[in-house]
């Protein structure tokens, strides 16, 4: 069995629902895992946070995992620690694990952070971890927004007839994999990865932003929203990358395949 950490959450929610007979969820307020096999997606999702309160990320991605590692001492648990490739840095192109991370803005740096201290962890008390980075996640969410699952938010409003604008024309590179073949990434990984390992997670198939804004515009019958273009905020380039995605052959080549394509996983959200 799975103790899971953020079951109800976007990615937690739908892990919990592929996999219902092979997990616990714990309870928001719980801390002690009911299993030996943790996977741990309680998280702040953004690098917005730090205009409103200094300390959600701080709260939300330390202080709780400390709170959580306590209960691990000196058991024979793994941790599998969902993080992502934000750590890279600002421009993250063809990230392999075995690059430097290079965190910018609060988000970013906390869940580097919590890595380091996952490691140091497992290193002292004998548990085992593994840190799986994920790249650009979409899907059917109800909590959508310009902060959060930004693809989801772009085709509401397409789908409303709205005109989007877009950072630099949406000439910057994304990756985005379905929500579904995230989780089944993951559960794979807990299955298949080495254990004290660090795996990217994301499709491997990098394209334009706009391109896939457009793809999003074609699969909405007589949609009639215009795409413009706009400089990029001073805030968004000192705290989130320009261009994002992860290179992904450590999984691929572990014998992951994905199930949803983007094109198709498009379709099934301009339909829902």
């Amino acid at each position: 069995m799975i103790s899971v950490y953020g079951g109800t959450g976007f990615i937690g929610g739908v892990f919990c629902d592929l996999y219902p007979d092979e997990v616990i969820k714990i309870p928001r307020e719980f801390r002690k895992p009911e299993s030996k096999d943790i996977l741990y997606l309680i998280s702040t999702t953004s690098n917005y946070n730090i205009l409103e309160d200094l300390h959600v990320d701080i709260n939300t991605n330390l202080n709780v995992l400390m709170e959580t590692l306590q209960h691990c001492k000196d058991t024979d648990t793994t941790i599998n620690f969902i993080s992502t490739g934000f750590v890279y840095g600002l421009d993250v192109i063809d990230a392999k694990e075995t690059d430097l991370p290079d965190p910018r803005g609060l988000y970013s740096i906390t869940k580097r952070s919590a890595e380091e201290i996952l490691v140091c962890f497992c290193e002292n008390f004998g548990c085992k971890y593994r840190i799986i980075r994920i790249s650009n996640v979409y899907g059917t969410d109800k909590t959508i927004s310009m902060k959060k699952n930004v693809l989801g938010f772009m085709v509401n409003k397409l789908k409303n007839n709205e005109d989007v604008c877009l950072y630099e024309g949406g000439m910057v590179y994304r990756d985005y994999m379905h929500v579904d073949d995230v989780c089944r990434s993951i559960k794979f990984l807990m299955d298949n990865g080495e254990e004290n390992e660090i795996y990217n997670v994301g499709t491997g198939q990098p394209m334009y932003y706009y391109d896939i804004i457009s793809m999003v515009k074609d699969a909405i019958p007589g949609c009639t929203s215009e795409i413009t273009s706009m400089e990029t905020p001073e805030f968004y380039s000192k705290n989130q990358p320009k261009n994002f995605y992860l290179n992904c052959e450590k999984l691929i080549q572990l014998g992951f395949k994905q199930n949803i394509s983007l094109q198709t996983g498009i379709e099934k959200l301009c339909t829902n």
